[in-house]
């Protein structure tokens, strides 16, 4: 029976349990057991609890190098009446871990006796019953619990395992996930060349290495091309062979997308379409009584879509459950939702002064930068419409607090060195990160004066004064104390297709009616630079076919001319020749560094302003080219 509706939008929470009843109704996710060596154990959840087959010593055993004595025989001895013992029989030679002869019930430390003649020892304190021994059962009793059920053993616990005399112990077995990536289109990692339309599949080795994380056993099933009759073989296959099936892509309402229909034929479909972004076209189904899910194919909405599924169905199959760090933070800009839908926006995060900052990244489900770069994530109730800049917002942590708290926020504009500064510092410095947001250069200095970063990359042409970033320091950051510090001068110019085919020559040729341009966003320092080239030209940029078109980094502007979506656009010759694009010079301009004067004598800034000037990070800036560090580090204010 098939219990569908297609592309439904039920409510996040009311799905997920409603799913979870139906699959624990059915017995699909009741734990299972199995035998492993306690060598092997580590990682793994005990079943049941675990008692000791034997006791820890074993047996009476002596904790000091010394002599054995009977502690009655001792009694007598002080400073004022020594008393001597005949050894090998009132004291018997023992070192540490020797069994304790029968008969004997103390130990008396070898510093502690002096040797007045051959065969004898001179004690001058009596010992008291069981001194300096490890009496038998002192660690452990035999059948005494080593480890409760349910728990996750780590190394230290193999020594208590192995003392306990145990050699073997039943622990969760590891629920075994099938992953199927789905689609025509699909190729292997290495697959070489890549022809026009080729997508590298790799969705399932990142959803194998979270099952895994997790502690199932992940199953990875060949690419699955779009035919119907081969996708339903495959489906039974992994089913019959499985604990749990997961589906990759082919989840929506496309000609070609299968997998819902596929599932209810096979068996059941409890939902297919739920009140999330991304995600929402995932499905929840069910096939011999063993869990499958449907999840999109691009990688934002196939991770989302496992952590909010797949891994309660793991952790109910496994005993266990996910722990997660929440926090408050401040958001840093506006975040608009839309109402209806639970979404979930991944951020990045630091500590400034007294705030915990979140700032947004980009929301496309296929990217797989946001999955890389995010700190936390927020979700937006279905009730909701967003929150305001400055609103404080919930956030789960995807990364341990500690790392957050040492991570340098700069926002403002894009610059590859700042890539490298960031990897440099880190290495040099492992507890230190740097999280850099690009919204331009004025939205930099605008984070500074309301206190949401430490500092920002700045490049602002005065066109009065001709002067770089000064002039916006006095309008923008009046009465707060700023240093301005250099990290480079850089060529800004106009990146152009290999050969120059449409043979550009400077901005005037930008009003073709044949070339389509690329422009930064408004407040960036690029943006600027455009505005008043042109302006200084005589030059309207209503003329320019592409001018309201936008990208935030001189990486995104470059890949749109490499790929043919523009003819050109303004950008730094290095992310020119990152992609063999031709540059056109137009200015030289200066890259500054503003920092907030409080925080500038903080540990892990000094830290950032050392490594700006080592040889290691010059090294690698100049080698992107269309860079000059003649000032690099120096104060400019």
């Amino acid at each position: 029976m098939i219990n569908q509706v297609f592309l439904d939008n039920a409510p996040l929470e009311q799905t997920k349990q409603n799913y979870l009843n139906k699959l624990a109704d059915a017995g699909a996710l009741c734990p299972k057991a199995e035998p492993v060596a306690v060598s092997a154990a580590v990682g793994r959840i005990t079943d049941t609890a675990v008692r000791a087959r034997i006791s820890s010593p074993h047996y009476h055993a002596s904790a000091m190098d010394g002599f054995a004595v009977r502690a009655c025989d001792t009694f007598q001895a002080s400073e004022a009446t020594p008393l001597r013992l005949k050894l090998g029989i009132d004291a018997v030679v023992v070192d540490t871990g020797d069994p304790l002869p029968v008969g004997f019930d103390a130990v008396i430390r070898i510093e502690d006796v002096s040797f007045p003649a051959e065969e004898l020892i001179e004690i001058t304190l009596g010992a008291v019953p069981w001194q300096h021994v490890r009496v038998m059962g002192e660690d452990l009793v035999a059948t005494e619990m080593v480890l409760p059920a349910n728990h996750k053993i780590r190394p230290f616990d193999l020594g208590a395992l192995f003392t306990a005399g145990l050699t073997e112990i039943s622990v969760r077995a590891k629920p075994k996930v099938a992953i199927l990536p789905t689609g025509t289109e699909l190729v292997e990692p290495g697959t070489e060349p890549l022809e026009r339309g080729d997508i590298i599949e790799f969705n399932s080795r990142m959803l194998g290495a979270m099952v895994e994380e997790i502690g199932g056993e992940a199953v990875r099933f060949p690419i699955v091309t779009d035919d119907y009759h081969l996708l339903k073989r495959t489906i039974a296959k992994a089913a019959a062979e499985t604990d749990f099936v997961i589906v990759n892509a082919g989840s929506s309402a496309g000609r070609e997308d299968f997998t819902a229909k596929v599932i209810g034929e096979l068996g059941q479909v409890f939902a297919h379409g739920v009140a999330i972004k991304p995600g929402k076209p995932v499905i929840l189904g069910m096939i011999e009584d063993k869990p499958v899910i449907g999840l999109p194919g691009y990688p934002g909405s196939a991770a989302l879509t496992f952590e909010l599924f797949a891994v309660p169905v793991l952790e109910a199959m496994l005993g266990t459950t996910k722990a997660s760090e929440q926090v408050t933070a401040t958001l840093t800009r506006k975040l608009v939702s839309p109402l209806g839908v639970d979404e979930f926006v991944r951020v990045k995060l630091g500590q400034v002064g007294e705030r915990l900052m979140a700032t947004p990244l980009a929301r496309g489900a296929g990217l797989v930068t946001t999955l890389v770069q995010a700190d936390g994530v927020i979700q937006v109730c279905r009730q909701s419409e967003g929150f305001h800049a400055g609103h404080p917002v919930n956030v789960e942590l995807l990364r341990p607090l500690r790392e957050i708290l040492r991570t340098i926020v700069v926002i403002g504009s894009h610059d590859q060195a700042l890539d490298i500064l960031g990897d440099v510092l880190h290495s040099v410095h492992p507890n230190y990160y740097l999280s850099s947001a690009h919204v331009g250069s004025l939205g930099g200095l605008l984070a500074l004066r309301r206190g949401e970063a430490h500092l920002a990359g700045i490049h602002l042409l005065d066109e009065q004064t001709g002067e770089y970033n000064l002039a916006y320091l006095a309008k923008l950051l009046p009465g707060i104390p700023v240093k301005l510090i250099n990290l480079s001068y850089r060529s800004q110019g106009l990146m152009v297709r290999a050969g120059n085919p449409k043979c550009i020559r400077d901005l005037r040729d930008l009003t073709r009616p044949d070339l389509q341009f690329i422009n930064r966003q408004a407040g960036s320092g690029t943006r600027l630079l455009l505005d008043q080239k042109l302006k200084q030209e005589g030059l309207n940029p209503d003329r320019i076919q592409g001018y309201a078109r936008e990208e935030f980094t001189h990486m995104a502007v470059a890949v749109a001319v490499a790929s043919g979506a523009a003819d050109c656009g303004l950008g730094v010759l290095s992310a020119a020749r990152a992609l063999g694009l031709e540059f056109i010079p137009v200015a030289e301009e200066r890259y500054d560094l503003c920092i907030l004067q409080e925080y500038l004598n903080q540990p892990h800034v000094q830290a950032l302003l050392a490594v700006l000037e080592s040889a290691a990070f010059k090294q690698r800036v100049l080698a992107l080219g269309g860079y000059d560090l003649r000032d690099c580090g120096r104060t400019m204010n």
